[in-house]
């Protein structure tokens, strides 16, 4: 991290100092910082930056638990548990504690597969259907020229459908993977398809994972949690973490019960999911520290050269498992994760041997994730998740109010564009969010709870809301 100018030669060797004789004394201070220093998303230009602590944040969000691993010159620097893994008995969160993954699954679950493409038993780019035996994705228009591959599939690239999966609740019929696959019930999901052509583009598809784990199983014959553990979560004493749905009686005796928006406990304190590539894994943030770690230095699960396949740029900014970004010539490895009553968020540099991975346990979770890695890279100097400045403009009351309405997204939500104390309010719902103008068409909130929102007058006088790379039309 380059040291500010103001700070002087002597101060810089004070803390070195400190550093060498008390380390543990200087994470901690480290720590400290990041607890009380979450801010929003978003500042605005000429007020002061208003920092707040994770207790007060969790209390805002109603997020019982909230856990943390740091990682830093390319070991873990730290990792700590805030709150509770479950209210209603006031047991702990700790460093421990295991909680859902939800599609942080599936970087590792790639990771398995690759295990089995360094052996040969797996093929990246051969039609998969010439490898699954107990179920086959149905031929169409769309596969005549282009099939469905593995590396399609790690990278949301074959064209498949079903974005994600809500899992079933304790005590309902849980389906079969191939049931699942074709939505049939107890399934509570539409039919794995193709219904553009492989190939062509990027669309995220839990589904696609969903097709990888059958054909793990199929050219194998044993369970996917089974070969996680041989290939990728044993080699990386990945001790506090599995694939088993339900989790077995250790794992759910230290598992975090997920909780609503509204705070009130998920009924059975879960949900089972049998897609577990996609959504399946019980794990810790220091555990998926160790799965950071092997990819920014490989060599006890992947070989150099797979873990640069993997890292391949692909349509959509994805790797093989991982979302690949940069920021500042700087680039980086993520994926985040949403289950019932889970939120979770893995980030790292490949560049430095510095990430973190932040786990909760709360359908707010996102907001209160993003807030923690912005206080971390503000005390890291990290590029990514720092706060940005923006300015907010006045705008003509009669111009607000030309904008109220609701807009519908092809085949999406509605959002309710109303005016209220002389701010636009943007909800889907029942929520509504203040949005703050730094244009007189262009709006955002402080919390980064909707996306920038932009409104578009059209040549016959109508307005239209441009949004998270859509556009709504105004309903009439």
């Amino acid at each position: 991290m380059a040291l500010r100018s103001s700070v002087t030669a002597a101060a810089v060797l004070a803390l070195a100092a400190s550093a060498l004789l008390f380390p543990g004394a200087a994470v901690d201070e480290r720590v400290q910082r990041i607890e009380n220093g979450l801010r929003r998303p978003i500042t605005i230009r000429g007020t002061p930056v208003q920092r707040m602590n994770i207790a007060e944040r969790m209390s805002h969000y109603k997020v019982p638990g909230v856990s943390v691993a740091v990682i830093r010159a390319g070991k873990l620097d730290w990792a700590r548990g805030y709150g509770q893994a479950d209210v209603e008995s006031g047991k702990p969160v700790t460093t421990e504690t295991v909680f859902q993954a939800a599609s942080v699954s599936k970087p590792v679950a790639s990771m398995t597969a690759l295990r089995l493409v360094q052996q040969g038993k797996l093929s990246l780019d051969e039609d998969v259907n010439a490898m699954l035996r107990s179920w086959k994705v149905p031929e169409n228009e769309f596969t005549k020229t282009e099939k469905v591959t593995l590396r399609r599939l790690l990278s949301h690239n074959a064209g498949l459908t079903v974005h994600g999966f809500p899992g079933y609740a304790q005590g309902a019929p849980v389906p079969a993977l191939v049931q699942l696959l074709d939505g049939v019930p107890p399934a509570n999901t539409q039919a794995v398809r193709v219904d553009k052509t492989p190939g062509s583009g990027f669309r995220y598809a839990g589904g696609g994972y969903a097709v990888m784990q059958l054909l793990l199983e199929d050219v194998t014959g044993k369970p996917f949690e089974q070969l996680a553990r041989q290939f990728v979560l044993d080699p990386l004493r990945m001790q506090r973490s599995a694939y088993e749905q339900p989790p077995g009686e250790a794992l759910s005796r230290d598992a975090a019960s997920g909780y609503r928006g509204d705070g009130k406990r998920i009924a059975g304190r879960w949900h089972i999911y049998p897609e577990k590539t996609a959504a399946g894994l019980w794990t810790t943030p220091s555990d998926l520290a160790r799965v950071v770690l092997e990819i920014q230095k490989p060599g006890k699960v992947l070989r150099p050269e797979t873990v640069k396949t993997m890292l391949t740029r692909s349509p959509g900014d994805y790797g093989l498992g991982f979302g690949l970004q940069q920021t500042g010539g700087r680039a980086s490895i993520s994926h985040g994760g949403a289950n019932e009553g889970f939120r979770c968020q893995m980030f790292a540099y490949l560049d430095t041997g510095e990430g973190a991975v932040v786990m909760t346990n709360g359908d707010n979770g996102g907001q209160l994730v993003n807030e923690i890695l912005g206080a971390i890279a503000v005390e890291y100097g990290w590029a990514d998740y720092l706060p940005q400045e923006k300015a907010v403009v006045e705008v003509d009351p009669a111009t607000l109010q030309s904008y109220v309405g609701d807009y519908e997204f092809p085949g999406g939500p509605v959002v309710r564009i109303r005016l209220k104390d002389g701010h636009l309010t943007s909800g889907i719902g029942g929520g509504n969010v203040v949005m703050l103008a730094e244009a007189p068409d262009s709006f955002f909130d402080m919390d980064g709870n909707v996306p920038p929102t932009k409104f578009v007058k059209k040549s016959d006088g109508s307005i239209e809301l441009a949004a998270g790379g859509g556009t709504a039309k105004r309903k009439r």
